[in-house]
């Protein structure tokens, strides 16, 4: 078992050799793996592609997947590309898209042609203050209009 993702990671099974590895029918989010320094560092893995699928085994593995060539030419050699495969307990096609997507952005691979930004954008969250905090900074488009404290005498918010 290895750990991807961010905290506590996801719990992918594998990492297997995949030109020997049988895909099962089985949903599933995979990342595509290798070793970039087996020599000093064998237990280490870098992430080359990250993708999901409805059922394993209609994904063309090993070597017949649109993105193979990337990988054994990221790995060197089609005897160094391994697999990780996360069956998600009682997960959805979203379920498996979203955790792809994360995965993707956490660990931008190389042989994904869809990348993700990691990094929140200052318009997504605004200026707020609560009772037990203080004011935090502005952050959203110039021109927005900021949000002042409550009159006084008005009851908190139910």
């Amino acid at each position: 078992m290895i750990r991807l993702g961010s905290l506590a990671g996801y719990p992918f099974e594998g990492p297997r050799l995949l030109a020997g590895w049988t895909p099962p029918a089985a949903p599933a989010v995979f990342a595509i793996l290798y070793k970039p320094d087996p020599g000093t560092r064998p237990d280490r893995y870098a992430v080359i592609y990250v993708g999901h699928s409805g059922d394993l085994s209609a994904e063309r593995f090993p070597f017949q997947h649109p993105r193979a060539s990337c990988w054994t030419r990221r790995a060197g050699s089609r005897w160094k590309v391994y697999i990780a495969t996360y069956e998600i307990p009682g997960g959805g096609p979203r379920h498996r898209e979203h955790i792809a997507a994360e995965l993707t952005a956490i660990y931008q691979p190389r042989c994904n042609d869809q990348q993700y930004d990691r990094a929140w954008k200052d318009e997504w969250i605004g200026e707020y203050s609560a009772p037990t905090t203080g004011p935090v900074a502005r952050r959203g488009p110039p021109g927005t209009p900021r949000p002042g404290p409550p009159p006084p005498g008005t009851p908190p918010p139910a």
